[in-house]
């Protein structure tokens, strides 16, 4: 996005991060913001700011340390700023995934391939994730494939993980059905 905030990014008239916050309203409790830079216009949705506690960029799983250590929650839910057809109605797959198989985390599955930032994850995995991290390592499918890992099967709605990565997708997207 030519180092643009991709979550402040108009799509349809809206901030892309709007439809994330939209689909978690309707089911998280708490909702935390996870943002490096633009905080303060992060703020203005209402909702906690918090940034990795790393100064490097981390990646995803720096967001989510982030958030199981600021969560006063036993779970922390994760989804993407860059996916405007997330669901919140269906968000509840993973939580109840989680639950029915006795996992520590569970992530998305289209049907093809995981999602792992559509996740839930135990908070009480946070010390595991900081050792990952400071150990060097950043690849979240063999962090989260180190713990009982269990999968939501979304294969009837694939179209929740399109995301858009470049000006060209947010353009043609803005007039498209996504699919």
């Amino acid at each position: 996005m030519g180092g643009e905030d991709k979550g402040l990014l108009q799509y349809r008239e809206r901030p892309l991060v709007a439809y994330a916050l939209d689909a978690l309203r309707l089911t998280a409790g708490t909702i935390l913001i996870n943002a490096n830079r633009n905080q303060q216009e992060y703020a203005r949705f209402g909702y906690p700011v918090i940034a990795d506690l790393t100064n490097s960029f981390d990646g995803p799983l720096a967001g989510l340390l982030s958030a199981m250590q600021a969560a006063q929650t036993e779970y922390a839910l994760t989804v993407p700023c860059d996916c405007p057809q997330v669901d919140g109605a269906l968000l509840g797959r993973l939580y109840l995934r989680l639950l029915d198989e006795q996992s520590d985390l569970c992530t998305a599955h289209d049907g093809e391939r995981i999602h792992p930032v559509f996740l839930i994850a135990k908070c009480s995995l946070a010390g595991d994730l900081a050792d990952y991290l400071a150990s060097g390592q950043r690849k979240m499918e063999t962090w989260l494939r180190s713990h009982k890992l269990a999968l939501a099967d979304y294969s009837d709605h694939p179209e929740l993980f399109v995301n858009i990565n470049t000006r060209e997708e947010l353009q043609h997207f803005q007039h498209q059905r996504i699919t």
